[in-house]
């Protein structure tokens, strides 16, 4: 005979305070229904944060592995950069934007809530749809141009096996049918692994870290076998030197590496609301980013610069290096790493956010399931293969700008959680309408103004040289393009200051008053 488990009391608090300052609803009790709440949106309860240090090491080893970050850093050394230039900047970038990262990861672990939970206590319950939109948008470029780059590995194995017929198929729109091909494969692959869940995507980086390390040290081993030592390889000297031009590079360039994370530090709490502690998420953070990517930089620019001194010019495409490979047995291998390294990070940092952006969007009609499925679709309709094509473009023009208007949203949120909140929110109210979190309409026009204020500060003066980019040479407003070379510093910091000044200001009495 099996009895039922026992019903919660319903003179139980809406929410337990654990020793340790973490906020969790009680074991079997579930949030009420309404427009605001789906299964996938809900906290997590305190039996499945689970996640400890190794977990987010773990995680951020598989991520800062990945083919967009080895393009990134190789990047810098095809536009002029040296080794030393390149890992500094690099390096650079990462600890400062490890910062926010661990800042808003507090609010996930804490409360256990994803990142659009989380903005609806600085942008509203309705409003949170804006910084969650834009995010995801941004992710679904970033999930085309993996998903691109995993296409392309596809298509190389298979002409290894397959020989001429495949590699040499007739074009279609600028392309072998037979890379549309791969392309969609890669796709269909991705996909059905996100419909494993969270725990799936846990699993796959818990694997694919140390298997990427090695495939990218072992790639590293091929090209100093090639260029005949590591002399050539840390020889290429730097066409800037130190002066005037470097700098004027180095500043646009540390803006692309802070940009690179920017969507992260903005969704973090998407996996450290399973977090076993705050210890473990900050620990994991600190351990498994800057380390793994400057190691990764140093590595993904000696490769490059080993490439210079072999074929005579720097090929800063992953994918081209593989290809000049003639051991059947290494392709195969170093293949495998590369496909490896672009599902394990396209799924955990380009598709878990936006399905959960998506979701909070119209949570009774969009699952998490659902909303993977959105992104996508959507990812293939943004042309990923030309936004990598030209490292000018996909340093400056796509992360800077994009960069620069999520630090505004990054401001906001580590200005409302940590100096108007002092981390202290009502779990229920961010769930429920007319709420402490419903302000005007369900928007928060005091984020809404440092919002607005920040992005325009940070990429109204976007500029581009002639004939490289879509902005005019002047910038989009002539008065603001000194600052476009510090788009997600300025757009972080106004957006902080003016939110926190309203906050202080003008404040919101509801929402005060239903803080605990």
């Amino acid at each position: 005979m099996t009895h039922a488990p026992p019903s919660p009391d319903p003179a139980a608090p809406p929410f337990v305070t654990h020793p340790d300052g973490r906020i969790s609803m009680p074991e079997g009790r579930d949030l009420p229904e309404g427009p605001f709440v789906n299964a996938d949106l809900h906290p997590v309860p305190m039996s499945r944060r689970t996640w400890g240090t190794g977990s987010f090491t773990a995680l951020w080893i598989s991520m800062s592995v990945n083919l967009p970050a080895w393009t990134l850093a190789s990047g810098l050394i095809a536009v002029g950069m040296d080794w030393r230039q390149a890992v500094l900047t690099i390096a650079l970038g990462n600890l400062i934007v490890l910062v926010p990262m661990v800042l808003t990861g507090h609010a996930g672990a804490k409360y256990g809530v994803p990142f659009p939970v989380f903005a609806r206590a600085s942008f509203g319950l309705r409003g949170a749809n804006l910084p969650a939109l834009i995010r995801g948008a941004v992710a679904c470029g970033w999930y085309g141009i993996q998903t691109w780059i995993g296409g392309q590995g596809v298509h190389i194995l298979a002409g290894r096996v397959f020989g001429d017929g495949w590699s040499g198929a007739a074009e279609v729109g600028g392309q072998p049918w037979t890379m549309w091909l791969s392309f969609g494969l890669f796709w269909v692959a991705q996909l059905g692994i996100i419909l494993w869940g969270m725990e799936g995507v846990r699993r796959v980086q818990v694997w694919a870290a140390p298997l990427m390390l090695v495939g990218g040290v072992a790639l590293l081993g091929w090209m100093v076998v090639q260029a005949g030592g590591f002399g050539p390889l840390l020889a290429v000297n730097s066409e800037l030197g130190w002066g005037p031009e470097f700098w004027a590079l180095f500043f646009p360039s540390l803006m692309a590496m802070i940009g690179f994370w920017a969507t992260l530090s903005l969704n973090i709490s998407d996996f450290t609301r399973f977090a076993s502690s705050q210890r473990a998420q900050v620990l994991g953070q600190t351990f498994g980013l800057p380390t793994t990517m400057a190691a990764f930089a140093l590595l993904a620019v000696m490769v490059t610069a080993g490439t210079q001194a072999v074929y005579g010019a720097p090929l800063w495409d992953p994918v081209d290096i593989v290809a000049e490979m003639s051991n059947g047995l290494a392709l195969l291998f170093a293949i495998f790493v590369v496909l490896l390294a672009t599902v394990s990070t396209n799924i955990a940092a380009n598709l878990v956010g936006p399905a959960y952006d998506l979701s909070n969007l119209k949570p009774k009609l969009i699952s998490f399931r659902t909303g993977a499925v959105i992104t996508c679709v959507v990812s293939v309709l943004i042309f990923p293969w030309r936004l990598i094509s030209d490292p000018n473009v996909y340093i400056f023009t796509w992360l800077g700008t994009v960069g620069g208007v999520l630090g505004t949203v990054g401001g906001i949120l580590v200005a409302d959680y940590w100096l108007l909140r002092r981390t202290r929110m009502d779990l229920t109210a961010l769930y429920t309408r007319d709420s402490a979190y419903w302000y005007t309409g369900g928007w928060n026009w005091r984020a809404l103004a440092a919002f607005t204020a920040g992005a325009v500060l940070a990429v109204g003066g976007s500029h581009s040289a002639p004939g490289e980019g879509p902005f005019p040479e002047i910038g989009l407003i002539p008065a603001l393009a000194p600052l476009a070379d510090y788009g997600w510093v300025v757009g972080f910091v106004s957006a902080l200051v003016l939110h926190w000044g309203l906050g202080v200001a003008a404040p919101d009495r509801r929402s005060r008053a239903g803080t605990p």
